[in-house]
């Protein structure tokens, strides 16, 4: 007999995105959903015994779950390679390899890693990217779709997995992948090779390398295709905080690096990770905001079709500093001095927006006072959005957003998002931060005030549906991603297009006008800045010592209690 709903446990080494999602996902279908992070072996014992699950799911496990758990529990471990593929370093070697295609599997926990039977698979095609936007598009995608069919078969109790030879295997066991297989080889290598090679790498653990005579470790890579010269290896020049260095064959872009002599080891935008260094180098910089047709390194660009201005903003993971903020706001400014009725703030493909840039107030001289240039130079910006006039905005959500990067969105008069985007529209993970970005404007009018409260206090993520349902985002895209663009161009232009363009115009100012007179939108910023200075400067360094933390990628000394709910049962009453 079929059982639809079940007590679920995570076992995972983080809440990452694919983690949430998949929270998100089994949630939306009833399943109660418990998560503990593997941090011991004694605490994941712990955690079987409070919560009984009558399925344990491992969406991301960086060690065995041990034998005492998957002896006496079915355990489905989420594998991001093909059926038969084994090892730690799947999908970096599938990129770094060249793989046409990939897939995830879903596997039973054994005594050997990665060789149980198989409940279910997915496959996906390869495209040239990095390892980290790979995992949160398309593995995401494909595993949502295996531990679907593979949560589907164990609860009809009939299906038995089958070991992976029957099941269609192609992969084969793969060692952990190092530095040394890694390593670019500057006077060899074409592009495209070391292209692969920082992809491979992108997220964790980045590419070992030498940049003026420093030891470091380069992420977020990408092709130049027109500028070029100097010594293969030699770096050719700076534009804004990413550095362009030459190949064989070409040049790439490099976007920040980790440099491992400094005293604060953490990722940095290239060009501010090496300062000094950089300083000296030519810029090279674009002609203007406006989209340019060759692949290059580019973190704004702005484009126009059929009376809609499209500004898009591709910052890495999302993180936006205090410069990025005010760059972006003047560039939003120019965007609507142009001959358009509609802006897209399109944000990037992986993150649209996920608030201040932590890793470089870590770095800073004071991190309150960074912290403090950097929420108000986002408050900046998203008041211009909100006062806009003179357009219809749109925010476009393609890529995740959490904290002040969902409210920031908000500020747009629409916010649609693709299905399959998650939101985090809270601040309080981050050493209980109070949050600004005129988020107590915003959120009320659209959830009312117990739903403030309650997305404010739940610290869980929200699907696009979900958002949609509960009323913060306006529109849910139920469109692939290969789509999604087309369809949201599709809808601006009707809305630049449309015969009540006007009314909607004068509707928005007649709002305005009205919020304005009831509580002026500088007390809303005024209260929220009272708040995050104690968060920045008060006797409670919670925020200080999360930021910390989360910039260094401490690991877990326990989950947390709105995570691990079977902490708060009672063994007589977890059934």
């Amino acid at each position: 007999m079929l059982k639809t709903v079940m007590r679920i446990l995570f076992l995972t080494h983080a809440f990452n995105s694919l983690t949430q999602r998949l929270y998100a996902e089994l949630t939306a279908l009833g399943h109660e959903i418990s998560i503990e992070f593997d941090i011991a072996d004694a605490v994941a014992e712990e955690a079987v015994a409070l919560f009984r699950p009558e399925l344990i799911v491992a969406p991301y496990l960086r060690r065995a779950i041990p034998a005492s758990i998957w002896q006496n529990h079915v355990c489905l471990v989420v594998h991001p390679g093909v059926i038969g593929d084994r090892g730690p370093s799947a999908l970096d070697w599938a990129i770094q390899e060249g793989e046409a295609d990939w897939g995830v599997t879903v596997l039973q926990a054994e005594a050997e890693m990665d060789a149980g039977p198989v409940w279910a698979a997915d496959t996906f095609p390869m495209r040239a990217g990095r390892k980290a936007s790979l995992y949160r598009n398309e593995v995401t995608e494909a595993a949502c779709r295996a531990v679907r069919e593979a949560v589907e078969r164990f609860a009809s109790g009939s299906y038995r997995p089958v070991p992976p030879a029957a099941a269609g295997c192609r992969g084969r066991l793969r060692p952990l992948m190092r530095q040394d297989d890694r390593r670019i080889d500057w006077a060899r290598d074409t592009t495209a090779t070391v292209l692969r090679k920082l992809n491979a790498a992108d997220g964790f653990p980045g590419v070992a390398d030498v940049l003026f005579d420093q030891p470091c470790r380069l992420y977020d890579a990408w092709p130049e295709a027109e500028l070029r010269g100097g010594r293969p290896g030699e770096i050719l020049g700076r534009r804004e905080t990413a550095l362009l260095r030459a190949t064989t064959d070409g040049a790439v872009w490099i976007g920040h690096v980790r440099r491992s002599d400094a005293d604060l080891a953490v990722k940095l935008p290239a060009a501010m990770a090496l300062a000094a260094e950089s300083a000296v180098l030519p810029e090279l910089p674009l002609p203007g905001w406006w989209a340019v047709t060759h692949a290059t390194w580019q973190d704004i660009a702005y484009s126009e079709a059929d009376g809609v201005g499209l500004l898009a903003f591709e910052f890495y993971n999302g993180a936006m500093g205090t410069h990025q903020c005010h760059r972006l706001l003047q560039a939003y400014r120019w965007a609507c001095t142009q001959p358009t009725r509609v802006i897209v703030l399109a944000g990037g493909t992986d993150f649209w927006s996920n608030g201040i840039h932590l890793n470089l107030i870590e770095a800073a001289e004071s991190p309150a006072d960074e912290s403090w240039r950097n929420i108000n130079a986002i408050d900046d910006l998203a008041e211009a959005i909100i006062t806009t006039g003179s357009h219809l905005t749109v925010a476009a959500l393609r890529g995740n957003a959490g904290a002040g990067g969902a409210f920031l969105a908000r500020a747009a008069d629409l916010v649609w998002a693709r299905a399959g985007v998650l939101l985090n529209p809270h601040y309080k993970n981050m050493g209980n931060l109070y949050g600004s970005e005129y988020w107590t404007y915003l959120l009320p009018p659209r959830v009312g005030e117990a739903g403030a409260r309650a997305i404010m206090r739940n610290r869980l993520p929200l699907t696009a549906q979900a958002a949609f349902d509960q009323g913060l985002i306006d529109a849910c895209l139920t469109v692939n991603p290969a789509g999604y663009d087309a369809e949201v161009a599709r809808r601006v232009a009707a809305l630049a297009a449309g015969p009540d363009f006007a009314q909607l115009i004068e509707a928005k100012h007649r709002r305005r006008v009205r919020d304005e007179a009831a509580k002026p939108l500088a007390r809303y910023r005024e209260e929220e800045l009272v708040m995050m200075r104690r968060n920045f400067y008060g006797f409670d360094p919670s925020y200080h010592v999360a930021r910390y933390h989360f910039v260094r990628k401490s690991p877990h000394s326990w989950t947390p209690r709105h995570l691990a709910r079977h902490r708060d049962l009672r063994p007589d009453t977890a059934a």
